[in-house]
């Protein structure tokens, strides 16, 4: 299992809207082989600031198989124009 951690910076007046199209780009990223789970959660210190964390089988299939897909492309549509600065991506193995 890898996880994939993302710190989310979402323009300021647009985190409702923002809310709503996770909602649907949600359903693109559950429909991919290798997705395990998901979750979106809001900063309560800083408006704006979310932190996603997805659970992958394996890193290939978010690096390759979800990056490369038509469906992304369709995931960056939705999501993409709500950040500033661009998010960094990390991924992580467990340890114990």
């Amino acid at each position: 299992m890898i996880l994939e951690a993302a710190m989310l910076s979402v323009k300021s007046g647009t985190e409702p809207d923002f809310e709503i199209a996770f909602q649907q780009a949600s359903n693109i990223i559950t429909s991919m082989n290798g997705y395990i789970c998901h979750e979106l959660h809001r900063c309560l210190e800083v408006k704006g600031k979310y932190l996603l964390l997805v659970q992958w089988e394996t890193l290939e299939a978010h690096t390759v198989g979800f990056r490369s897909s038509a469906e992304y492309q369709e995931w960056k549509r939705l999501l993409h124009h709500f950040y500033e600065p661009f998010p960094i991506v990390e991924h992580f193995s467990p340890i114990v």
